[in-house]
């Protein structure tokens, strides 16, 4: 059984889930950026790139927010669409 395409990165992310993180990062060929760190309410934001890749590599990497899904499509990492979430207006 291989490395999983998608890895979810949870709002208020552990120590635990970083580790997961890089694990899964890791047997794509992707690390989190050691020179981006961001913080907010929902938790941590983190910036992956290519194993060894620097800023000024010309790829820009990704930026996960809390509560998104990652997605491994084979060649690039990239963010899961968020479900279309229906809303419905109020009675007047």
């Amino acid at each position: 059984m291989g490395i999983k395409s998608t890895h979810v990165w949870p709002r208020g992310a552990t120590p635990s889930d970083m580790v997961q993180l890089e694990l899964w990062l890791a047997g794509h060929g992707w690390e989190v950026d050691p020179t981006v760190y961001m913080a907010g309410a929902g938790g941590a934001a983190v910036q992956v790139r290519r194993t060894g890749a620097a800023w000024d590599d010309g790829e820009a990497g990704l930026l996960i927010l809390p509560a998104e899904t990652v997605v491994w499509d084979g060649t690039r990492m990239q963010i899961a669409p968020r479900p279309a979430i229906s809303v419905r207006c109020p009675a007047s």
